[in-house]
C-alpha cells in the first residue's frame, strides 16, 4: 500500500515503523520543524543530551516501548533509576512512593494512612477495571479513604489534572490505570527522548519511509482511487491515510465524515498543557524528583518537576533542570502568554518551593504549551470510544483518546501505534 500518515508523534512512528518493515511505502507529514509530538526534545548550547519539552519517564512496566527499543536493538540506551517523588502540603514536602512513605505521611491520622495504603494496594491487585467506569473516581475515593483523606490526597490529584470544573466527571476506571501499573523505578532513554525518537525515523528512513517536517495538512478527501492529501501548495495521493491528530483536528480536515460521526468525535473531550522550562544555576528543591502541589495551596502551577534530581546535570551543562506544569483547558488565556509572562505569573511559586531562590539563579527558560494533552474519561467512557476505522473508506484514527482506560504516554502510544498498522494490513 502507499500509505500516508498524519502526523509524526510516537503513534505515527510506531506504525510507519512497522509498515515500511512489511514494504509498504509510508509518507509522513508534520506540521512541526522536528518529529517526536509530545515526546520531542530539544537542546540548549552546552548541553550532552536533549531535553523534553514536556516532562517524560516510562515505568518498568511499559512493556510495549521496552520491547520496540529491543527490537531496534539499543536496549542498553534504556535505565531505570528511581527518583523520589512526592506531595507538598502546608510547607512541607513529603516522599509518597512508597508504602513506607504512605505510612509516614503525618498529615493524615494512622488509620487514613491505612485506609490511603488499602485503597491504592488494592487498586494495584485489581485486574477487572469495567465496573469503576460507572462511578466518579471522586465518588469513590472520598467513600473508600474517608473526607480527610480525600481532601488531602485524591481530590487535588483530580484537580491537578482536570481542573475545578471537570475533576468531578472523571471515572474512576482512569484513576484504577494510574495506579494498576505504576513503578517506582522510572525509566529514561541514554541522550533523551529525543534519542528514541531520532533511531526510530533513522530505521523508517532506512526501510524506505519518509518524514517530511514542517508540513501541516490542511485537508483530507476520499475520491474514486483513494485518499487525497491536501497540503499548502501541493495535493498528494494515497491508498490509505492514518490520522494521529486529535479527534477535533480530524474533524476540520476530514468534511466527509458523517455529521453523527463528527459529534462523536466532538464528544471527545480533553485538556491542554503549558510548561516553563528553567535552567537554573542551582537546585531548587534537592531531593525530590517530581512534586504535587495541590490547588487548595494557592500555586500557579500543579507540578513542579526537577529533572536532574532523576537525570544527572552534567548533561545539562551541570544546570538544574526544573519544570513548572499545569493542565488547563484548550481556551485557558495562558496560551497567549509569551515566556516573559509566564515567568512572571510563575515565580512566586518558585520561591514559596525555595525561599533562598533568586531571579538571577535562572540560566535560561522555555515555554511549551499543547492543546491537546489530557482526554477528559467521562463515566462509562468505554462507549465513546471509536475503533481504530473511521466511516470514510481508507482512512483510519489512532491518538491519545483512544488507549482508555490507559492514561496517555509513549508506551501507549507505540502500542496503538502498531496496532493500527496490523490492522491496516490485515
Amino acid at each position: 500500500m502507499n500509505v500516508g500518515i498524519i502526523g509524526a508523534g510516537i503513534t505515527g512512528l510506531a506504525a510507519a515503523y512497522d509498515l515500511t518493515q512489511h514494504g509498504h511505502t509510508v509518507t509522513i507529514y508534520e506540521s512541526r520543524p522536528y518529529p517526536g509530538g509530545l515526546a520531542a526534545g530539544f537542546r540548549a548550547k552546552g548541553w550532552d543530551w536533549s531535553l523534553e519539552r514536556f516532562y517524560h519517564h516510562w515505568f518498568a512496566t511499559d512493556q510495549d516501548v521496552i520491547d520496540l527499543i529491543t527490537e531496534l536493538g539499543a536496549r542498553s540506551n534504556l535505565f531505570f533509576p528511581q527518583p523520589t517523588t512526592s506531595v507538598y502540603h502546608q510547607g512541607h514536602i513529603y516522599p509518597l512512593d512508597s508504602a513506607l512513605g504512605v505510612l509516614q505521611f503525618s498529615p493524615l491520622s494512622l488509620i487514613d494512612r491505612l485506609r490511603l495504603g488499602l485503597s491504592v494496594a488494592y487498586l494495584k491487585v485489581l485486574r477487572n477495571w469495567h465496573a469503576l467506569e460507572r462511578v466518579a473516581a471522586a465518588e469513590w475515593t472520598l467513600r473508600a479513604g474517608g473526607r480527610r483523606t480525600y481532601e488531602l490526597f485524591w481530590k487535588p490529584m483530580l484537580i491537578g489534572k482536570f481542573g475545578e470544573g471537570r475533576y468531578q466527571d472523571v471515572n474512576m476506571a482512569w484513576l484504577w490505570a494510574r495506579f494498576h501499573k505504576r513503578t517506582s523505578r522510572l525509566g529514561y532513554y541514554h541522550g533523551g527522548f529525543q534519542g528514541f525518537v531520532n533511531l526510530l525515523v533513522a530505521r523508517i528512513e532506512q526501510q524506505g519511509g519518509s518524514i517530511r517536517l514542517d508540513q501541516p495538512v490542511q485537508g483530507i478527501r476520499r475520491h474514486a482511487d483513494g485518499l487525497e492529501v491536501v497540503l499548502d501548495n501541493a495535493i498528494r495521493q494515497h491508498d490509505t491515510v492514518l490520522a494521529t491528530c486529535s479527534p477535533a483536528q480530524l474533524a476540520d480536515l476530514a468534511p466527509q465524515l458523517p455529521a453523527n460521526y463528527v459529534n462523536r468525535l466532538h464528544t471527545l473531550q480533553s485538556m491542554g498543557a503549558v510548561v516553563l522550562v528553567l535552567s537554573l544555576k542551582h537546585s531548587l528543591v534537592p531531593q525530590h524528583y517530581w512534586i504535587n502541589l495541590p490547588a487548595s495551596e494557592g500555586f500557579p502551577f500543579v507540578a513542579l518537576v526537577e529533572h536532574t534530581n532523576f537525570i544527572g546535570p552534567e548533561v545539562y551543562g551541570d544546570t538544574a533542570i526544573v519544570y513548572c506544569g499545569d493542565y488547563v483547558p484548550a481556551d485557558d488565556p495562558c496560551f497567549s502568554y509569551n515566556k516573559e509572562q509566564l515567568l512572571e505569573a510563575y515565580l512566586p511559586g518558585l520561591q514559596r518551593m525555595n525561599s533562598g531562590f533568586q531571579r538571577d539563579w535562572i540560566h535560561d527558560y522555555w515555554m511549551f504549551t499543547e492543546e491537546y494533552a489530557q482526554p477528559i474519561p467521562l463515566l462509562n467512557h468505554s462507549q465513546n470510544i471509536l475503533p481504530l476505522v473511521t466511516p470514510i473508506k481508507g482512512l483510519w484514527m489512532a491518538n491519545m483518546s483512544q488507549v482508555y482506560p490507559w492514561d496517555r504516554g509513549s508506551n501507549y502510544s507505540v502500542s496503538w501505534g502498531r496496532r493500527v498498522a496490523r490492522e491496516m494490513t490485515s
